[in-house]
């Protein structure tokens, strides 16, 4: 009966969207053909190359990873040390957008791990990105990079552990829920296998996705980006060569329709996102329903509401592995302070509508809420602290 009041309410929005939205004006058309130009421009840019490898990771995950080997890291009883130690170090090989992290948080997180390490990682994977660091230091200032640096990797763990106190009594009821099988890491392939093939898996992912260089910038990165194809070439050889010699037909039909599961729940959900976002925000340079100038207006100079706003913006705009440093650059150039283009940097590409709309599905509203505004506040305090000291 639930989803029978879902499919109403969908169907009555839907309804009163078409009945009432005017669009005629030419505001609200300028809006919707954002709305289509940011899914078009997601569709090109990230799903080929983004989503569908981290979707077979999260398949591969689910099937191949025993379940013992998740709590081991990842658990709510792994030991604190390590778990948010592999979550950080995870974001920083990973170096993936708000809504790439989405299939692999939701692949640790279902197959049980707690929800504290899963949301350091659910972090970490988008803002603890060394290039994008790395950039923001050359573009920005290297004070600004320092400071990103710094409040990603605690922001990973803050965040987490927060999540894992207030949420607590829940998770000690979702763990006791769960049927926990023990150590099954395939006999016939060994622990030693299982890591390489996964490890295949994360480097198509990082390849396939590798972010183009700056303008004008040489060396390894740029050697890197054009030959970028051949490697992933080479690696999906030899993960047809493992496929077909480690993996029995069973195996590997479990592993894509445990994908197809991951991409039913998720790409639905992110696509609405999208379109929402894009219709009320626009693409960077592009005006939507609320025009840039406004917040570029609202983010001048270091105060509460500056700081805020910088966060609660940033949280809810979609930003694109290192799109956010042009757009920052633009807006420091209106008048921005550094104060709120510190907090909009920690919580832009960690955070997005459909990132959250996502989240939600996963881990129920109540915990989604609380993991985006511990990052709002997080990301307010840090950025009116930074801009008291640097202002």
């Amino acid at each position: 009966m639930k989803r029978e009041w879902k499919a109403l309410a969908l169907i009555t929005l839907g309804f009163l969207g078409s009945y009432f939205i005017p669009w005629e004006h030419p505001v609200v058309r300028r809006s919707g053909l954002e709305a289509f130009m940011m899914l078009q421009e997601y569709a090109r840019h990230h799903v080929l190359t983004c989503l569908v490898p981290a979707f077979f990771i999260a398949g591969a995950i689910a099937v191949f990873i025993s379940q013992a080997s998740v709590l081991k890291y990842f658990g709510a009883q792994a030991k604190k040390v390590l778990s948010y130690s592999v979550a950080a170090v995870s974001g920083t090989v990973l170096a993936v957008c708000s809504c790439t992290v989405l299939p692999l948080f939701a692949g640790i997180y279902m197959r049980g791990g707690g929800i504290g390490p899963a949301t350091a990682f659910l972090y970490s994977g988008p803002a603890i990105n060394v290039l994008a660091i790395v950039l923001t230091a050359r573009v920005l200032g290297w004070e600004l990079g320092l400071a990103r640096a710094i409040g990603a990797i605690l922001f990973s763990v803050v965040t987490g552990g927060l999540m894992a106190f207030i949420f607590r009594k829940e998770e000690v009821e979702r763990t006791a829920g769960l049927v926990f099988l023990p150590d099954g890491d395939d006999e016939t392939r060994g622990l030693a296998k299982s890591a390489f093939f996964m490890g295949v898996l994360v480097l198509i992912l990082i390849f396939a996705a590798f972010a183009p260089p700056a303008e004008g910038v040489h060396g390894l990165w740029a050697t890197i980006f054009r030959l970028r194809w051949w490697v992933v070439s080479g690696l999906l050889i030899l993960l047809a060569w493992m496929l077909k010699s480690w993996f029995v037909k069973e195996e590997r039909e479990e592993w894509v329709s445990s994908t197809w599961g991951f991409m039913k729940q998720i790409l639905p959900l992110l696509g609405a996102g999208v379109l929402v976002a894009g219709f009320m925000l626009g693409r960077p340079g592009h005006s939507a329903l609320i025009p840039q100038r406004y917040i570029a207006a609202l983010v001048g100079g270091n105060t509460l509401r500056a700081n805020l706003f910088a966060s609660v913006s940033g949280a809810l705009m979609y930003f694109a592995t290192l799109t956010e440093i042009p757009i920052l650059q633009g807006l420091m150039g209106a008048g921005m302070g550094k104060g709120p283009a510190l907090s909009l940097l920690l919580a832009g590409p960690a955070l997005s509508l459909p990132n959250m709309i996502v989240i939600a599905s996963v881990m129920g509203v109540k915990k989604t809420f609380a993991y985006c505004a511990i990052i709002v506040v997080l990301s307010t305090l840090a950025g009116l602290g930074y801009g008291f000291f640097m202002g």
